[in-house]
């Protein structure tokens, strides 16, 4: 089942998502409650990862190698931007969990290339690119469609529209706040991008299934991408 950040999409990777999300550098090490230092699983290295997926396959060269960071298993989204605005360029992912080596390479191509409300990126755009990774985690059913918060969940809803057939679309934690929606409106473009299209009443919400759930986020830019690169060949790494 495909379901959309902006509406229901199909795609043929299994089971994918596309979503629009926003651009949010978040460090691998922060501090949580108590000056706590919180560790995060997400990290740069998985954004110089995707970068380096697509580099060479626009560049039609050999894929890079296995990298070095963990290949535990998440639910994954890949998001592409671009500057100056970074106006949305492509986003999918999956709430299946996927092993972090596969599912970004099969993610970072498929969001860049294969979501289909934009044109594929192309080689050209690349020096304009932001890259974001997001990994989802504690997901939690939700008492109704009210029980979460904005700026800290992100919701996946189940619906069923006027034909009688079950829909599904999300938006990552980032988006409603981005977007200054308070918990209706998120609720009500939500529906509207899932293709619900009649009138959405209180008596419709109530009807709303609502998962919620949050997510770890880095987002690097291209010019990272290539300093670091250069770092490695100074360095002999590469």
């Amino acid at each position: 089942m495909a379901a959309s950040c902006c509406g229901v999409k199909r795609q043929k990777v299994s089971p994918p998502t596309t979503c629009c999300n926003g651009s949010v550098v978040h460090p691998n090490q922060s501090n949580g409650t108590n000056g706590v230092k919180k560790h995060y699983v997400v990290t740069a290295e998985m954004c110089l990862f995707c970068f380096d997926v697509l580099f060479k396959h626009l560049h039609n060269s050999e894929p890079p190698p296995a990298p070095n960071f963990t290949n535990d298993a998440y639910p994954i989204f890949v998001t592409w931007k671009i500057a100056p605005n970074r106006r949305l360029r492509g986003c999918i992912g999956t709430f299946n969990a996927n092993h972090l080596h596969d599912g970004l390479r099969e993610y970072a191509i498929t969001s860049a290339l294969k979501d289909n409300r934009f044109p594929p990126v192309t080689r050209d755009e690349l020096p304009r690119l932001l890259c974001s990774v997001s990994l989802l985690t504690h997901f939690e059913e939700a008492a109704n469609y009210l029980d979460w918060e904005v700026g800290v969940h992100g919701i996946k809803i189940e619906f069923y529209n006027e034909k009688g057939n079950k829909r599904t679309a999300t938006y990552l934690p980032e988006v409603a706040s981005e977007q200054g929606w308070d918990k209706i409106q998120t609720i009500d473009t939500l529906l509207q991008k899932g293709g619900y299209k009649s009138a959405i009443t209180p008596d419709f919400r109530k009807t709303i299934r609502l998962i919620r759930y949050r997510s770890e986020k880095v987002t690097i830019s291209y010019a990272d991408y290539i300093g670091q690169k250069n770092k490695m060949l100074h360095n002999g790494h590469v």
